[in-house]
Parts: C-alpha cells; structure tokens; sequence
C-alpha cells in the first residue's frame, strides 16, 4: 500500500513538473518564433498588426470548437450583455493594443531587450493601480517600484543598439497590459465574474479581434496589398497561431494543477531563459554586464513585489480555487504571446 502510494505521489510530481516545464518552453518558443516570423527574410510577414489579428482569430474559431462543437471544456455562465459591454470590451481593447505593440516592437529592439524593459510591467501596474484607488502607497511598496524602476535603466543604459521607437512601442505594450489588469479588477473580479481562462479567451478574443481589424485596414492592409499578391505562408502561420493557443492551455494545466505562487516562479525562470537563449539565436542580441546586472536588479524586485502580492492574496478571506477569479490576472496573454506570468495569454506577443 506504501508503495503504491509513493509510486502515484512521485506520478503526480512528474506531471506537475512536465507541466510546468511544458510552459516554460511554449511560452519562451512563442516569443522566439513571433520575432522569427517577423524578422525572417524567408518568411517576410513584417506586419505585426496582422500577425496579432491572426492569432486572435485562430484564438476565437478555435475556442468556439472546443466549448460549442466538440463541448470538450464548459464555458462559465453568468455573462451577459451588459457585463460584456461594460467588461469584456475594455479588456479586449487593452488585450489588443498590448499585444499589437509588443509585438511591434520586436521589429525594433531585440527579444532580450524586450523581456528586459517588461520587467517594469510591476510599476505600470502599481501607479495605475494607485491612480485607481486599488492600491495603497507606502514605504514598502515605494521601495520596490525603485527597485526595479533602477534595474531596467541599468539594463538600459547597457544596452549596445538601442532604438528608442522600439522602446516606445514596448512601452506602450507595459501600459496596455497594466490597464487590462486595472480594468480585470475593476470591472470583471468586484463583479464576481468567474472565468477559467478557455472561458475568458471564448468571450475575449472575437473582441480583440474586432479592435485590431480596424487598425489593420488603414496601417497594414495597403503595405499588404503593395508588396504583391500576398506571400501567406499557411502552414508556418497556422503553426504559430496554434503555439499560442497550446501556451494559453499550458497555462491552464499549471494553475489546476499547483498554484499562483508556482506560475509566477516558472515565469521569472522563463523571463531568464529568453534573455539568456536569445543572445544565441539571433544576431541583433548582444549582451553586456551592465545588461545583465541591471536585469538582475529588476528581477529582484519583480520577486519582491510577487511575494508581497501573494501575501496580500492569501490574507484575504475567500473560497476560490485556482483557475476562478484569482486565476485572472496571472492569464494575460500573449503577451501570452508576449509570455510574461502576469500576461501569458501574450501571450501571444
């Protein structure tokens, strides 16, 4: 009995590792194939505007076979018009511009230098959240945001080739996401909205969806049309598109199956491999100490702050369960796409 015990016990800790090792390198490989895909002269899809488009659309048929067709995941009731008006299309917008911009920006900067400058997503978030009246100022807190405020400047001045149109956009992407995380709290959590995140994308992606189709009709579609008929690479596009589906349900199976505290460690490692792996696969990334150094500075206190937020959370009265309300703000995408463990669904970016 004994040891069929400890057998499935060291079963369930090989999943829960697998799992998390599953998110580690589609949400790291999503990020280095968006750049590819972007940058790759063999490719020559330079619109990232409409790669964003496309992977929201492929987002959105694909949610509905796996909850309408096949009824394979249960979308959570409660939504209504009203709800989805004052709630879903905001967060939609902010999910679109977040991942449009970031996305961008990899046509500038490098992936090291991107990841490095998302580190200052915590600040963003804590202003706005001030601003907001969701966050209370204090010593502690003013520390941190100093902390890590100071290590991205360090990581920036170390930086070798820096375009600053490249930083404008990753910045704007920091603000879009840092919104939509106001926006969860402010409109969709107070309301008591649960969502599981294939839930949260049914009902988000057709809207961002929307919100990058009218932008890409005046920004991208004329540069589409004038470089000759269009060079669609079906089978890399569609691949890419379902990478960012696959890192969005990563991100399911880890939340389900440990817990916030655990995702938000898997992401530093993450944020770590990208930097580090990306100075071998692409030739625009070359690292310095000061680089390195002033990441560190800001990863220390990206940690700082995740301890203290958890902190926070776990004194809170509440009967949730990972994957509900609190599972929210840790499924961002994109940049699931843009890969950051508190904007997977950047996930996409």
């Amino acid at each position: 009995m004994a040891d069929r015990s400890s057998r499935g016990f060291m079963r369930d800790e090989f999943v829960t590792y697998a799992y998390i090792l599953l998110y580690i390198a589609l949400s790291s490989g999503q990020i280095f194939f968006n750049k590819w895909v972007l940058s790759s002269k063999e490719i020559n899809f330079p619109y990232p505007l409409g790669l964003t488009l496309l992977h929201m659309i492929f987002s959105s048929v694909l949610c509905f076979l796996l909850t309408k067709v096949l009824k394979i995941v249960r979308v959570e009731e409660g939504m209504t018009l009203e709800i989805y008006v004052t709630s879903v299309i905001p967060i939609g917008a902010m999910f679109a511009m977040t991942l449009w911009l970031g996305n961008t920006a990899y046509l500038y900067i490098s992936v090291a230098f991107a990841q490095m400058l998302k580190a200052i997503m915590p600040v963003a978030v804590f202003i706005l959240g001030v601003a907001a009246g969701l966050e209370m100022m204090s010593c502690r807190m003013l520390l941190i945001m100093s902390i890590i405020s100071f290590g991205v400047l360090v990581a920036s001045y170390g930086e070798l080739n820096i375009n600053w149109i490249g930083v404008v956009y990753q910045m704007g992407g920091v603000v879009g996401e840092a919104l939509r995380l106001i926006f969860m709290e402010l409109l969709v959590k107070r309301k008591g909205i649960k969502l599981n995140p294939i839930s949260l994308m049914y009902y988000v992606s057709p809207c961002s969806a929307i919100c990058l189709f009218v932008p890409w009709i005046f920004l991208e579609k004329s540069k589409m049309d004038g470089s000759g008929p269009w060079n669609f690479h079906f089978v890399v596009l569609s691949l890419n598109s379902l990478c960012t589906f696959a890192l969005n349900l990563s991100v399911f199976l880890v939340i389900s199956h440990t817990s916030a505290l655990t995702i938000r460690v898997a992401g530093v490692v993450k944020d770590w491999v990208v930097v580090l792996v990306s100075a071998l696969l692409f030739a625009d990334t070359k690292l310095t100490v000061i680089n390195l150094f002033g990441y560190a500075i800001a990863i220390a206190g990206v940690a700082a702050y995740n301890n203290h937020k958890l902190k926070k959370e776990a004194s809170r009265p509440t009967s949730e369960t990972p994957g509900d309300v609190e599972s929210i703000p840790l499924v961002s995408l994109p940049n699931t796409e843009r890969g950051d463990d508190d904007d997977v669904v950047s996930h996409q970016s």
